[in-house]
């Protein structure tokens, strides 16, 4: 395996000595709390914005919680492009708050409206449900561009993990009109196949807090009908054509089971057509974007992937001229 960063190196003998549970060994209830007690210890500092807003909107199968960022500097009626987030955490952990402080330096860095989604986790809500509540969320942005003072020709998805899946997956509905058509996918260190068969699930076993054992726990948790991982919407790379789907930054780490996969849907996407700006970081692990407290290069692929997401959406070619 390759070296690690030396900040992740200290930061792996400091979780090493703690000597908790891999998440694996909890209870869905008792990984979220893990899971949380974690975020001021890893995160930077939160960022001012312009705007924080929840609303609550009904989606197909009931309410769904979404948080609104407006870049700091910007005014109220200034109109924005729009990022859709999707928040990492296996569909099983995560919220609104875990990812709080990314999607405020999102919205700062690439000066955008953020619109991040609290879909419905696993195991109390299988596949589709998180999928669902995140085309619910997409279309409702889409519906109320006007009143949300975003362009909505000019809306991206993104996500991390499994909401890497989440996105990959919107982007491919949105090419064949399931969902509204979106003008970039940001997807970082994505789930997208749930078969977990690659090299790297045979590599990282150890070491790390995601594990290939983790990644059975939650994929277990998202899709216990293991036929239902073959379906292109919780496996976006069996999807039969990536083609047409909107340009890509896809960001993967070495010491991640998630990482050949990640690695061959960008190549995919490139193969057939599709732009792709593909970021591979050797030297650290699964999460490092929310890591930036303990670990000083965080920060600057947070600022990397910011810019890369405004320039797509203030600079990219809107999804009507796309399309035309």
């Amino acid at each position: 395996m390759p070296a690690f960063d030396p900040d992740v190196a200290k930061l792996l003998e400091l979780v090493s000595s703690l000597g908790r549970p891999p998440f694996e060994k909890l209870s869905p209830q008792e990984a979220r709390a893990a899971y949380a007690a974690s975020w001021d210890f890893l995160q930077p500092p939160a960022q001012d914005v312009a705007l924080v807003r929840d609303v609550t909107i009904t989606g197909k199968h009931g309410e769904v919680n979404l948080r609104i960022y407006r870049a700091a500097g910007t005014g109220a009626q200034e109109v924005l492009p729009c990022l859709v987030y999707l928040h990492g955490g296996g569909w099983v952990i995560g919220n609104l708050d875990s990812h709080d402080r990314l999607c405020r330096s999102f919205a700062n860095r690439a000066r955008v409206c953020v619109v991040a989604v609290d879909y419905r986790l696993a195991p109390e809500h299988v596949f589709p449900a998180a999928l669902d509540d995140s085309a619910s969320a997409l279309e409702w942005v889409a519906a109320n561009a006007g009143a949300l003072a975003i362009a909505p020709e000019r809306i991206a998805i993104g996500g991390d993990s499994a909401g890497g899946n989440l996105a990959a997956v919107l982007a491919i509905m949105g090419r064949d009109g399931l969902a509204p058509a979106t003008m970039f996918q940001a997807l970082i260190y994505p789930t997208v196949d749930l078969r977990a068969n690659t090299g790297s699930y045979e590599r990282v076993t150890s070491g790390v807090p995601l594990t290939a054992a983790t990644m059975h726990y939650f994929i277990g948790h998202y899709t216990p009908d293991a036929k239902d991982r073959l379906d292109w919407r919780a496996s976006p790379i069996l999807a039969s054509s990536l083609a047409g789907t909107p340009p890509a930054l896809v960001v993967t780490t070495a010491h991640d089971p998630l990482c050949d996969e990640g690695r061959a849907y960008a190549q995919r996407l490139e193969a057939q057509g599709v732009r792709v700006t593909y970021l591979h970081l050797g030297d650290h692990m699964h999460g490092m974007l929310m890591q930036g407290k303990q670990v000083r290069a965080s920060n600057l692929i947070v600022d990397f992937v910011g810019a890369a997401i405004g320039h797509a959406l203030h600079q990219g070619i809107p999804v009507a001229q796309r399309a035309a």
